[in-house]
């Protein structure tokens, strides 16, 4: 061996720095060393890829990215540019010869074009608002890209003119828009996104549509290159039609646009088939309920001959992609918590390619990602498990399975002891259907030993945890609880109508299926009564909010950005106007008894469990009032509680990595407080 001739100092340097010789659990600060792979674009040839490398930015506390290139064998990695700007959006041109993209500037994002074959890049573009969508024309001479014009507020009465020199306060913020704010942006100001061009050598761009509509989304233009296919509402009433959208084309030209669907429901992502005689695009017939399947769509292009291609798959359809002989399309989907790459034909045969796609949510194992296809069908995505988030991964032609191309955290994660995922299915006690979860051991576990159970809730409730990495897990983990994540009735990837079993039923039969997990991993010998600890945040916060109001068989809860009330909810929320009648029947006045049975300070009364309430104060989806429902309840009643709230967060607390930190440790401080020294 040839460790027998290093000198004994050597030696002993050698075991500190390798981390095989013992790896560390992983910690807060290794968030901050993370990176993942994200908008993955293969080159029409299928030789190269470019995808923006993600990071967290540990001095300016946010996620940051720029754009690196690797050929499909995995050779050659390196950054596209030398720029230090964020740079996202990279697209191919048809002939492979450039990358367009978009990049920050001292002025603000602006359009850059990248050339193959010299490595230079250049901005071609001088915008006053940032673009988005960008899309090449069929033969490489423009760009299509949609970009929000803004417009003056309304104004209801007229100041007086302030005294030179006067400190008067700012002036009022003046709306009279349906939606007029969003979480994590705040107020929006007035104005409508609409389509331009521009030349790919640069110029000035022209804007195609106009109207108080907005245009944005997916772009698709005609082989031709004479029409550009959109997404959009277009109808007089389109503020309080807000789930409805049809297809449209408009004439690059002649900016003559024409309908091509009209039906109740929302019809969006156009793209138009190689040969011209199709688009292809997703919706569905509105039945305005809670969940509702996202299928595949087929129209000739001047909008006749509508018919459905996806109808036997029970599974919402995403990110479409026709193949090169017009002869069907490849697509994402979410199937019991996983999600996956397929093809479907014309016919609607379905065949799945590849699982295992997402990774870019690093904080819970959400479902994410996305990849693109070569003429020649070789695709590229974003690959990940539970031991690594988001690398990339080729998948050539015919090939049985992808081969992972990128390594990005192998000097983090190869020294790094993470806590085993476990799949676990049981049935639920309310009609015996199975439920699927996800249980995450602490590193080096010990089957011999008792270690304390935390149950953590999904959000949305119309999402899925599944098999992916996760930061919150994880540390988790490595803190010593056995962590418990199911996907319980109203999650998606497991067909419609289990996603629409909480119509009118939320809280529901889904708390049973979350305690009926906790009994079965009781039964399995992995959890145990005394030492039970319940989490969630937003749908996951409500779900804890209920569940400590319906038992006392958890030790303590930390209740994260919930729903108290709805009736208070529904009308202060940024999304005030999405409730009624998908939710529950009617508006809160109109059906008070009914949005007051499912809130749950209805339960309020009946909670003895410690609980931490958290939530951002910047909250505009469950504002920070509804958090202060539960704490102000819980202290009047005298009940041990603690209130956190976390400053300048919106509901994406995990948005800026301290905040992350902070939520993980706050609910570890709070559950170690309630874990008794003799239960372990």
């Amino acid at each position: 061996m040839i460790y027998k001739k290093l000198p004994i100092t050597v030696l002993l340097l050698f075991i500190l720095f390798n981390g095989n010789a013992q790896k560390k659990e992983f910690t807060y600060m290794d968030l901050f060393d993370l990176q993942y792979a994200s908008d993955p674009q293969i080159s029409p040839n299928g030789e190269w890829v470019v995808y923006r490398r993600m990071r967290m930015d540990v001095m300016k506390d946010k996620s940051v990215g720029d754009l690196w290139i690797i050929k499909t064998d995995g050779s050659e990695h390196q950054k596209l540019t030398s720029k230090d700007n964020s740079e996202l959006s990279p697209r191919w041109s048809p002939k492979g010869d450039r990358i367009a993209y978009v990049s920050s500037t001292d002025e603000g994002s602006e359009i850059f074009i990248y050339w193959f074959n010299t490595g230079k890049s250049a901005k071609i573009s001088q915008l006053p608002f940032s673009p988005g969508s960008l899309t090449w024309s069929p033969n490489g001479d423009q760009l299509a890209f949609t970009m929000k014009l803004e417009e003056k507020t309304p104004v209801v009465a007229k100041m007086p003119k302030k005294p030179k020199g006067a400190k008067w306060a700012e002036a009022p913020r003046i709306t009279d828009r349906l939606y007029h704010e969003a979480d994590g942006r705040g107020y929006i100001k007035p104005g409508f996104s609409h389509i331009f061009t521009i030349p790919a050598n640069g110029g000035a761009p022209r804007q195609l549509t106009s109207g108080d509509f907005h245009h944005r989304g997916k772009l698709s233009w005609s082989p031709k290159g004479d029409k550009i296919y959109f997404s959009a509402n277009r109808t007089a009433d389109w503020e309080y039609e807000f789930r409805n959208s049809e297809i449209y084309s408009i004439g690059v030209e002649n900016g003559t646009i024409s309908t091509l669907t009209n039906r109740k429901g929302p019809d969006s992502y156009p793209i138009a088939s190689p040969n011209g005689k199709f688009i292809a695009y997703i919706g569905y017939d509105d039945q305005v309920q809670t969940y509702q399947v996202r299928r595949l769509y087929l129209m000739n292009v001047d909008g006749s001959n509508q018919r459905v291609v996806s109808q036997e798959l029970d599974r919402s359809v995403s990110d479409i992609v026709w193949d090169s002989k017009s002869e069907g399309l490849y697509f994402s989907f979410d199937d019991k918590g996983n999600s996956k790459i397929g093809y479907i034909t014309a016919q609607g045969k379905v065949k799945k390619l590849a699982d295992d796609m997402g990774g870019t949510t690093i904080g819970r194992p959400y479902a994410s990602g996305s990849f693109s296809v070569s003429k020649n069908g070789k695709i590229v995505f974003t690959k990940t498990r539970p031991e690594y988030p988001s690398d990339l991964a080729i998948l050539n032609a015919k090939a049985k399975s992808p081969v992972k191309i990128t390594d990005l955290n192998q000097g983090l994660l190869s020294y790094r002891n993470l806590g085993k995922v476990e799949e676990v299915w049981y049935k639920s006690s309310v009609d015996q259907r199975d439920i699927q979860g996800w249980v995450v051991y602490p590193p080096d576990y010990d089957a011999s030993k008792k270690y304390p159970f935390m149950v953590e809730n999904h959000g949305g409730p119309i999402l899925n945890y599944g098999d992916r990495f996760s930061v919150e897990m994880q540390l988790y983990a490595a803190a010593g609880y056995i962590v418990f994540y199911p996907n319980a009735r109203g999650s998606t990837s497991y067909g419609e109508e289990f996603g629409n079993l909480l119509y009118n039923n939320y809280p529901g039969d889904d708390y049973q299926d979350v305690m009926d997990g906790v009994d079965f991993c009781i039964a399995k010998g992995i959890a145990h009564e005394d030492q039970l600890f319940v989490t969630g945040g937003s749908a996951g916060g409500i779900m804890t909010a209920w569940i400590i109001g319906k038992n006392n068989r958890f030790e303590a809860a930390v209740v994260a950005k919930p729903v108290m009330n709805w009736i208070s909810k529904t009308l202060v929320a940024d999304n005030y106007f999405g409730y009624a009648n998908s939710r529950y029947p009617g508006q809160p006045w109109e059906n008070f008894e009914g949005y007051w049975k499912f809130s749950p300070l209805s339960l309020v009364g009946n909670i003895e469990t410690p609980t931490m309430v958290m939530v951002g104060m910047n909250d505009l989806r469950t504002p920070p009032s509804e958090a202060k429902q539960l704490y102000h309840a819980l202290k009047l009643r005298k009940k041990e509680t603690v209130f956190v709230e976390i400053p300048s967060a919106s509901h994406g607390i995990a948005n800026r990595p301290s905040n992350l930190i902070t939520k993980i440790a706050h609910t570890l401080a709070w559950f170690d407080k309630y874990k008794s020294a003799d239960k372990n």
